[in-house]
């Protein structure tokens, strides 16, 4: 369901946090948890903004500048030295390529690189403020605007971290669905296989796009199919919470009801509560209520996303 060897989930990703030495001081911020972990599972597409744009290793470090909504970027020691322009070159160039990625990693703080809160200086000197989005980032964003995009630091929040990949497969599911071939058979199948998840994140959303989807005729598909992505990935941003996740295991269990006896009702019952309390994390309710679908299979709880919407190895619901 995630990804096989012919069409792996790919992304994009800033050099530096695969240990390339890329960086304005020769050095990289190589992140474990990327190279270590998320490597097994996605195929990384790397990108240097600055040094693809033609600046050397080591060169002088540059800052963000002027207008926080559209920033020039500037030598540190010499703010008359301008880069601007060859990175957004460079970015576009860059950009026009990665078409297929599922979704990006940025690394935090960056003034080519970072998606939000990089640091912006006044033209005429002064206190930055915290309201910009690196050169790259910025068009990165535009370009893309459904795509998964995180910064590296927001990565160690297990909340933050498990949304992402799952946001990331989720976007891999809806490009799978372009290539096949989008019809209004295959969005609506592909809208029920993603109903508890969406649920679990916003039921507001999931009504909407059901909305969506109870007239889709074929010469409007093209425009439909851009909404609902839309209003999908939008939706998926949003964290889930302990009462969206109980919500959405209830209704799950509302399934099994028929099939399992009182013991067996009791014992998920009970695990659905202490994950509600936070007692113990999803991983263990998510565990048991798949353990009696195994039992009991069921043809339109199997396809559902939700119960395995990333690789079970990440362990990203250990935390949650």
């Amino acid at each position: 369901m995630h990804q096989n060897n012919d069409n792996p989930v790919t992304i994009g990703i800033s050099s530096c946090l695969l240990g390339e030495p890329v960086r304005y001081d020769g050095d990289h911020k190589r992140d474990r948890f990327i190279t270590d972990q998320l490597a097994k599972y996605l195929r990384f597409v790397p990108v240097c903004p600055e040094m693809g744009s033609g600046m050397p290793v080591p060169r002088p470090p540059i800052r963000l500048v002027g207008d926080p909504h559209q920033p020039r970027a500037v030598e540190v020691d010499n703010p008359d030295i301008d880069v601007t322009r060859q990175l957004e070159a460079y970015s576009k160039k860059a950009l026009a390529t990665l078409g297929g990625i599922s979704g990006y990693i940025l690394k935090k703080d960056s003034p080519s690189c970072d998606m939000k809160r990089v640091k912006v200086y006044p033209a005429q000197g002064g206190s930055a403020e915290r309201k910009g989005s690196g050169i790259f980032a910025r068009l990165l964003m535009e370009r893309y605007p459904d795509l998964p995009v995180e910064d590296e630091a927001r990565l160690n929040d297990a909340v933050l971290r498990e949304n992402f990949i799952n946001r990331v497969f989720v976007y891999h599911h809806w490009q799978q669905l372009l290539g096949e071939g989008l019809t209004p058979a295959r969005l609506i199948d592909f809208h029920a296989r993603h109903k508890y998840l969406v649920m679990a994140h916003s039921q507001a959303a999931y009504k909407r796009m059901g909305r969506l989807l109870a007239n889709v005729p074929k010469n409007a598909l093209p425009r439909i199919g851009e909404t609902y992505i839309h209003e999908l990935m939008t939706a998926l941003q949003r964290p889930v919470n302990r009462k969206g996740h109980t919500n959405v295991l209830q209704h799950i269990m509302g399934y099994l009801k028929r099939r399992i006896d009182t013991h067996d009702k009791q014992e998920l019952t009970e695990s659905i509560e202490r994950y509600r309390q936070g007692e113990i994390p999803l991983v263990v309710p998510i565990t048991l209520i798949r353990h009696y679908f195994r039992r009991h299979p069921d043809p339109y709880i199997n396809r559902q996303v939700y119960l395995q919407p990333h690789p079970e190895k990440l362990g990203l619901r250990n935390q949650l």
